[in-house]
């Protein structure tokens, strides 16, 4: 099988400009095939703020009501989505955008609004690689943003590291897959050391003595989740590092 890379881009890196033309100039170095997730949740916020629609958060996750998954939408599938495109396409890079509605690709269940409801947020049902697969052989980049959709005509909010990592599990059938998740931190870190591995035991004593909190959480959680579905590789990294070997945290899975 052919090594493939999905790399999911998010945190700050996404509303400063010259990170991301950074991130993408190294991203295009990368020679085998790959696929790009993108988050953009600051932007959404900015966005919604503008329009005068407060964000509401709860325990840093997004309440989607109707008009925020309006905002969401076309931030996430518009905006943001379309210039990481034609900038991939100005590096040479022929790139499409999509959202997991684009030819089916992803499909989403809204989530129980027990204990909280979060709105028109989705929990991914299942992917449908097989035109993933199809851009990918034709030397066409794909770039999902991180939405779903229930079947019904609704589109959803979905949380763009769940999105990589189910995308990574379904196409390891197929490809060697590498699943990375970069952002503008070196990787996980214990105080200012860098965790360079990681497995189920050392995560769960970081967790649970409060070195790892927060957005960290859910970040470990899905890259074990892709190792365990197949996936060969799972790492954390800094967004300069994406072509780099090795960089960052390297998940093992004993």
């Amino acid at each position: 099988m052919s090594a493939l890379k999905v790399i999911k881009i998010g945190g700050k890196v996404i509303d400063d400009n010259q990170k991301m033309d950074t991130f993408l100039e190294a991203f295009v170095s990368i020679r085998e095939p790959k696929v790009l997730v993108h988050g953009g949740g600051s932007i959404a916020s900015g966005m919604s703020e503008r329009l005068g629609i407060k964000p509401n958060v709860v325990a840093g996750r997004r309440i989607t009501d109707t008009e925020t998954l309006e905002v969401i939408t076309m931030v996430y599938g518009g905006l943001v989505n379309k210039k990481i495109v034609a900038k991939l396409q100005s590096l040479g890079v022929n790139a499409v955008g999509l959202s997991g509605a684009d030819l089916n690709i992803i499909s989403a269940t809204k989530r129980d609004p027990e204990p909280v409801d979060f709105g028109w947020v989705g929990d991914v049902d299942q992917v449908n690689p097989e035109w993933v697969t199809t851009f990918l052989n034709k030397g066409i980049t794909p770039v999902l943003a991180p939405l779903t959709h229930n079947g019904s005509g609704n589109m959803l909010n979905t949380n763009a590291d769940t999105i990589a990592s189910s995308v990574a599990s379904a196409l390891s059938s197929d490809f060697e897959t590498e699943l990375m998740l970069c952002f503008e931190q070196t990787g996980v870190m214990n105080g200012e050391k860098l965790i360079t591995e990681m497995n189920q035991l050392l995560y769960r004593h970081l967790r649970d003595t409060g070195v790892v909190t927060d957005g960290m959480i859910p970040k470990i959680e899905v890259g074990f989740q892709a190792l365990k579905n197949g996936v060969r590789k799972v790492n954390i990294r800094n967004f300069e590092d994406v072509a780099k070997p090795d960089s960052g945290t390297v998940f093992i899975s004993n």
